[in-house]
């Protein structure tokens, strides 16, 4: 799972596992380790949501996913999902949660389980 954090948007990448994963357990997770610390960032299946919600507690971010979204998740063809989370004062809070196909150039991570890329073959 990669997470990118920008300014006030939080964007996720599941590889198939992962997105299978989610679908099947309801949760997944990773884990960053610091020296003294642990961060987690997590996506959670939730029934009582209609749209993506995030929440950091306890060095944790949590994204929550729709249960009638991501309970099938993995035996379809949608890419991911996306919705604007209103904060308390007002502002915004972007969310993205997608399928991560593998780089069209020579990307040194592995990439053996992200999605074919529907441009093209891989290099």
């Amino acid at each position: 799972m990669k997470i990118r954090i920008r300014g006030n948007s939080i964007r996720f990448r599941l590889t198939q596992n992962e997105v299978k994963e989610l679908s099947e357990t309801g949760r997944c997770e990773e884990r960053c380790h610091f020296s003294e610390t642990v961060l987690i960032y997590a996506l959670e299946l939730q029934d009582d949501i209609s749209e993506l919600q995030a929440d950091f507690k306890a060095n944790t971010v949590t994204l929550g996913v729709p249960k009638t979204l991501g309970s099938d998740w993995h035996t379809n063809n949608k890419v991911g999902f996306e919705h604007t989370m209103t904060l308390t004062d007002g502002s915004g809070l972007f969310l993205l949660l997608e399928k991560d196909f593998a780089c069209l150039d020579n990307a040194i991570e592995n990439q053996s389980d992200n999605y074919p890329n529907p441009k093209g073959d891989v290099c």
